[in-house]
């Protein structure tokens, strides 16, 4: 008995490490069983939306579309890449996936657009930095004076473009390093700094409102309630604009500076109607729009945006507004190029509706991947 314990005593060590490691197995098996017994016993009455993770059952064509059909100009990003490392990573993305040049919509102005120009500056025509507008000492006399001013360094710096700029009912919110609360874009106080940039062909990317889901009552009713409950616009603020009305500011101030080039981004946020933005487009040959970030927002239409892609492909641009990675790219050029037919991009997209390809045309891909974007920025 003695011999025993003598004996299990010289390998202490070793036994406790074999029970550490058969009750980690043990545990983890257990978790794994709950896991899969919790998945099998789901009460369908219980699911939540938030919760809900559709997958195709169809045997359907699936494309795998790594490259851009066309070189590409992504006309929508922002600064996504924080370090040196990340930003090689992004130039080595693009010439991945067949992007030659990316817009980066800063909002800065100032010591802050200045750091990321001088960040970004090194790639040469891989990318092009954007600025805001400074709105510092608004709505005091002579601050337009003094945006125009920084509108001017910006440019000298190395901006080509001003945006993302930005009301969704409250004013122009988007810039840096002071927002312009209650000052709207067909205010005339900023016709100066539209004029300016038309006098220094500096295109400018207005966003207004969101997507309609956003604005409707938070109910059953409601289909992209997942993703619009997050971003559900308050309309009972003071104050605050509507869909209609922003949209309405867009269309005032495309028509009163007729010598700046706008682009509408996303869609000018009316999916749910692209008349509006078309009606626009037959009547202001100023203005373009991207359809960044709209992509799940207009594949489940397919037919439509194929027919309006064909209609207006003159005035609409690639852009992306959703970071930089392989499987991002991947998913804009399937929605683009193929026929392919309900598939899901939960995650990245946020919404649980299925997702069609549009299937467009060579000659209308070559136009929205880059051709009308090369008439925006030719300097």
């Amino acid at each position: 008995m003695i011999d025993l314990i003598f004996e299990i005593g010289k390998h202490h060590n070793e036994l406790v490490a074999i029970m550490k490691k058969n009750i980690s197995t043990i545990i983890f098996s257990i978790l794994m069983l709950s896991a899969q017994m919790e998945l099998v016993a789901q009460n369908p009455n219980e699911i939540k939306l938030k919760d809900y993770r559709p997958k195709s059952i169809y045997k359907i064509p699936v494309s795998t579309i790594k490259k851009a059909k066309y070189p590409v100009i992504d006309m929508h990003s922002h600064v996504y890449a924080k370090t040196d490392a990340e930003l090689a990573q992004w130039v080595k993305t693009m010439d991945e996936v067949g992007v030659e040049k990316t817009i980066v919509m800063t909002q800065f102005t100032g010591s802050k657009f200045d750091s990321v120009y001088a960040k970004y500056a090194p790639y040469g025509n891989r990318f092009e930095v954007w600025c805001g507008f400074d709105y510092t000492g608004y709505p005091e006399k002579g601050w337009i004076d003094n945006a125009v001013k920084e509108l001017e360094r910006c440019y000298k710096v190395g901006a080509r473009g001003v945006g993302e700029l930005g009301d969704k009912g409250m004013g122009e919110l988007n810039s840096y390093p002071v927002p312009g609360y209650g000052l709207h874009f067909d205010d005339v106080q900023m016709k100066p700094l539209f004029e300016k940039c038309a006098a220094l062909k500096l295109p400018v990317n207005i966003h207004v409102a969101d997507p309609y889901w956003m604005y409707l009552p938070m109910d059953s009713t409601n289909d992209g309630l997942m993703n619009a409950y997050t971003w559900r616009i308050d309309l009972t603020k003071k104050g605050i604009l509507n869909h209609g009305q922003l949209v309405k500011t867009l269309e005032n101030v495309v028509r009163d500076n007729p010598k700046t080039t706008f682009i509408a981004c996303h869609l000018a946020n009316c999916e749910y109607d692209l008349e509006l933005l078309g009606t626009m487009f037959q009547k202001y040959p100023n203005l373009y729009a991207d359809f960044a970030a709209r992509f799940a927002e207009t594949a489940p239409i397919p037919r439509y945006m194929n027919a309006f892609f064909e209609k207006y492909q003159d005035r609409l641009l690639y852009g992306t507004d959703m970071g930089f990675e392989p499987s991002m790219y991947a998913v804009t050029f399937r929605i683009l190029e193929s026929n392919d037919e309900h598939f899901y991009e939960t995650g990245l997209f946020g919404y649980h509706w299925a997702l069609h390809g549009f299937g467009l045309k060579d000659n209308v891909l070559k136009k929205i991947y880059s051709g009308n974007a090369r008439k925006i920025l030719m300097h």
